[in-house]
């Protein structure tokens, strides 16, 4: 039995508008909101200018819809990872894992964040979702740190915001700040031989930080 029309119509719609946002999200990441050009964009999916208004409704749109797309990819892969039959310290350093590993093959995402941080967050701030999709997040690593207190085993002063942020900073500066530390310092971050080593290092550190001792 083969698909009606319409649900023909709602597949190829909803791949056209995935094909937009996979080169928007490319091409606002490499020249910057205002940098990123619609028409070079439409150049290059198989689609028309005209077409991404239609979709998205202009360019502040697409690349609103870029971010939170990025976003969700994150926090996507956080949910699918199961941590439950974990102690809560291997809990955390998988999700630790999960944040290095995700950071490292999504540069784009990491350009699109530091980009609206230039723009002060002008334009996700206009985002009712971003908080939905972001709060997945901290409420895994809430249940997370409750076991551990639990258990004796973390201490009570640290929040899953604070781990939030101490596993995102060390995640985003590795990928962000290659270029310019490499510079400085003749280390290559991303250097394959070091990378183990560099994951070892985030989860120790963050464990480190919440175990009492």
């Amino acid at each position: 039995m083969t698909a009606s029309p319409p649900v023909e119509r709602r597949r190829d719609a909803e791949r056209t508008r995935a094909e937009i946002l996979t080169v928007a999200s490319a091409e606002f990441a490499d020249r910057g909101y205002d940098g990123a050009r619609v028409d070079e964009i439409a150049a290059r999916t198989s689609t028309t200018k005209r077409m991404i208004y239609y979709y998205f409704g202009g360019k502040r749109q697409l690349y609103v819809a870029a971010l939170e797309s990025a976003y969700a990819r994150i926090r996507e892969a956080e949910q699918q990872v199961s941590v439950d039959h974990l102690s809560p310290a291997d809990a955390i350093r998988r999700i630790a894992e999960v944040t290095f590993d995700h950071h490292e093959a999504n540069p784009d995402f990491i350009r699109l964040v530091s980009i609206e941080n230039i723009h002060r967050a002008e334009h996700i701030a206009r985002l009712p979702e971003i908080v939905r999709i972001n709060t997945p997040a901290v409420l895994l690593l809430d249940r997370i740190l409750t076991r551990g207190r639990e258990t004796g085993e973390f201490r009570t002063d640290v929040d899953a915001i604070d781990v939030h942020l101490m596993i995102s900073a060390f995640c985003f500066f590795r990928v962000a700040n290659q270029h310019t530390f490499g510079a400085i310092f003749g280390r290559d971050l991303l250097d394959p031989a070091r990378r183990s080593h560099y994951r070892q290092m985030l989860s120790d550190m963050i464990v480190a930080h919440l175990t009492i001792t």
